[in-house]
């Protein structure tokens, strides 16, 4: 396998918070991402997920609580928790979602 260079990765996804698989390991896909300034609406998801700020800044809305991620920090949403992106996250996010 070659090396990813995961912010030209999601620098050529044609759309912001559309990702693309990176590669899977042990039942879990890796994806790139780009966040462009814009929220999203609060989701939940049956298995937890291990967000990565590779570049940039991401803030969330976790069960109430605002958690903010820049570059190089992680935070990992508890499977089932309800969760949104709050506007101003720009970047890039590496996502491992089971």
């Amino acid at each position: 396998m070659e090396k990813i260079k995961v912010v030209d990765v999601a620098a050529g996804l044609p759309e912001a918070w559309r990702s693309a698989v990176l590669g899977e390991t042990g039942g879990a896909r890796v994806k790139a991402l780009r966040m462009a300034g814009e929220g999203l609406p609060p989701e939940s998801h049956a298995e937890a997920e291990a967000l990565f700020v590779v570049e940039g800044r991401l803030e969330l809305l976790v069960e109430g609580e605002e958690v903010v991620l820049e570059a190089g920090e992680m935070y990992v949403v508890p499977a089932g928790a309800v969760h949104s992106v709050r506007p101003g996250s720009r970047g890039v996010l590496l996502l491992v979602e089971g």
